[in-house]
């Protein structure tokens, strides 16, 4: 259960053992999101890029879906691992299982069925709705392999196996990168084959955990027979699961909002966004893995109580989060324009997304602190300062500022919007685990200070 990685190895030790599978996990999710956009970006076509960007947010409400189970059973299982209950941590597993296969066939059904008014909300134009309901399509389908990649990851991580779970995403991500160039451009499939090698790519990644879980896990489980109904098992995997999901479905939502309003100025604009979003998450998603790298040693040292190694593991993974991000910022300041000619090469999109990745990237090196908080909350089972956290950066704060920076700005108040939404929510992250850090200690310090008390007495 390697357990001597949670209680005895040095904090930085620990944290960059957990913490670097994690982020080349997500490296390499930003290598696969990236394939589409390229390969699609070859065909000299920015319809098709502009489709791609337009259903990126349905595939964000189903990687939502499979963090209702990843992140939500994944927190609790950590927990457990944390207070030894192994037969707990089987019935979560399965329970984590069986429950995105559920939701993936849901999510496959709604899309289907509503397929055209979706699009058609999300900004889709004549010239762009055709490339999309066919790349909208072949994602439906794989809906239950999509729900359960993301859901598997998470949970064969929340035992400490990061190096596995990395395993299994570079698998789908390889995969899907060797499809990508045969599908959308020797078959001349374009978005549709970037589709099935999305899917095909997930689903290759699904059987690798499925074998992990069978073969070499000890403590995990999807056999039929563990699987349970129970109310604390569902009480604690939907508490933290649902917040958590709520991240995705807002960064779905804010997706189509803001396609919906960059759509008035025309679909080079939504191509530019989408190139430029798709490099910008390179900072996001290193930040987002870091932040789940922790995620098991956080919980499994609340369990245990030892609060100090706790907030030892949080600062240090902060300092990480700060450099990592000034990085990724500078370097990409200095070579904006390549960049963004490298996905498509078509000036006016050039132009309009090296612009908008200069103002996004600006918050580079402080987002990874909102990230790290909010995963934070996951591992403690706080629910509500989790979702507080997850509705500010995508909700509360981005829409407003989307909303009267349109009206007052124009296109400047768009680009603006989701940069200001940031920094509204680290500075929130920061000042609401401060208070929190300070409540454990007192809390842990009050049984000490009783005895001293009592035995002076």
């Amino acid at each position: 259960m390697k357990n001597d990685l949670f209680e005895k190895y040095p904090v930085p030790k620990a944290v960059l053992t957990l913490a670097i599978p994690t982020m080349l996990s997500m490296l390499v999710t930003i290598v696969y999101n990236m394939a589409d956009t390229f390969f699609v970006g070859q065909t000299g076509d920015a319809n098709q890029v502009a489709a791609v960007s337009l259903t990126m947010p349905i595939f964000f409400l189903l990687m939502a879906f499979g963090n209702i189970f990843g992140i939500g059973g994944g927190s609790y299982i950590s927990r457990l691992l944390g207070e030894r209950k192994i037969n707990a941590i089987k019935h979560t597993s399965a329970f984590s299982f069986y429950g995105s296969i559920a939701l993936g066939l849901i999510g496959m059904v709604a899309f289907l069925v509503f397929m055209d008014p979706v699009l058609r909300m999300v900004g889709a134009s004549d010239n762009t709705i055709g490339f999309a309901k066919g790349y909208l399509t072949v994602i439906a389908y794989g809906s239950v392999a999509i729900c359960l990649q993301n859901a598997l990851a998470q949970i064969v991580r929340s035992v400490g196996a990061a190096k596995e779970s990395m395993i299994g995403m570079m698998i789908g991500t390889i995969i899907n990168i060797i499809l990508d160039p045969i599908m959308i451009l020797s078959l001349n499939m374009g978005v549709v084959g970037a589709a099935w090698a999305t899917v095909i790519g997930n689903g290759c990644a699904v059987i690798y955990f499925i074998y992990y879980i069978f073969k070499h896990s000890e403590v995990l489980s999807i056999a039929p027979g563990d699987f349970r109904i129970e109310g604390a098992i569902a009480r604690n995997t939907f508490a933290i699961g649902i917040p958590a999901s709520v991240n995705n479905i807002l960064m779905s939502f804010s997706m189509m909002i803001l396609n919906r309003f960059a759509s008035s100025y025309g679909d080079i604009v939504i191509a530019a966004f989408g190139v430029s979003g798709r490099v910008f998450s390179v900072v996001v998603m290193l930040a987002l893995g870091l932040a789940m790298g922790i995620q098991p040693f956080i919980g499994y040292n609340y369990a245990q109580q030892n609060y100090q190694r706790m907030n030892e593991a949080i600062k240090f993974a902060a300092i990480i989060g700060i450099i990592m991000g000034a990085v990724v910022m500078i370097l990409t300041l200095i070579f904006t324009t390549e960049i963004v000619s490298f996905f498509i090469n078509a000036p006016d999109v050039v132009e309009i997304g090296a612009y908008i990745l200069v103002i996004q990237m600006l918050v580079g090196p402080i987002l990874g602190l909102q990230f790290i908080v909010t995963t934070v909350y996951q591992s403690l089972g706080k629910a509500m300062p989790s979702l507080v956290l997850t509705v500010c950066r995508q909700g509360l704060a981005f829409v407003p500022i989307l909303i009267i920076g349109s009206s007052l700005f124009g296109l400047q108040g768009i680009i603006w919007a989701q940069p200001l939404a940031d920094l509204f929510s680290v500075i929130l992250a920061v000042s609401m685990y401060t208070v929190t850090y300070r409540k454990l200690r007192a809390r842990h310090a009050e049984p000490i200070a009783l005895v001293i008390e009592d035995g002076l007495a």
